[in-house]
């Protein structure tokens, strides 16, 4: 038997609490760790890049293999998470910590990224343009571990939460059936 190569898919899309489970329950996923990339601070803590000086954004890392989900399905899924056409964060959380972007880790995902954006805005499924970033991945850290698997472990604040910011409401406007 072949030994698969897994790879990585780095995915800013508001609270990164929100962004696991989606990810957590298809097979082919390895791991989906909460975190910060694209700023300039090395090994920021939570409460820096809340401040929104550090330049990071709050991210999920997902390691998967490729030989079971593609990366075009892993990014449908972010889309359907998210709201593309925001530039000022997401949802009940405003600032640049939480501005969504898609993080690349090769060409090839570069040109599935941007094809996929070409093909959000082609939906007619947003009456803005689509503001999500496509960029290069940059340096990850890892949240502190009480931001790990938050829906897991604190499951009546996640779903109070995800239903009180607004995310649920626009993911089901936006994405059931026409």
């Amino acid at each position: 038997m072949q030994d698969n190569k897994l790879e990585l898919a780095t995915f800013a899309g508001g609270c990164f609490w929100c962004m696991v489970k989606p990810f957590d329950q298809w097979d082919g996923i390895h791991a989906v760790i909460s975190g910060y990339t694209g700023g300039h601070v090395e090994n920021p803590t939570y409460e820096q890049v809340c401040q929104g000086n550090t330049g990071h954004k709050e991210a999920v890392q997902i390691t998967f293999d490729p030989q079971v989900i593609s990366y075009k399905t892993i990014l449908d899924v972010f889309w359907h998470q998210v709201d593309p056409t925001d530039d000022g964060g997401q949802f009940c959380d405003r600032g640049t910590s939480y501005q969504t972007a898609v993080y690349y880790h090769s060409d090839e995902q570069r040109e599935i990224a941007q094809a996929s954006v070409k093909a959000l805005e082609q939906s007619g499924r947003f009456d803005k343009p689509i503001v999500t970033p496509i960029l290069p991945a940059q340096p990850f850290y890892h949240a502190e571990d009480y931001h790990q698997d938050f829906y897991k472990k604190n499951s009546a604040h996640y779903h109070a939460y995800r239903s009180g910011s607004g995310r649920d409401q626009f993911i089901q406007k936006t994405w059931q059936k026409k």
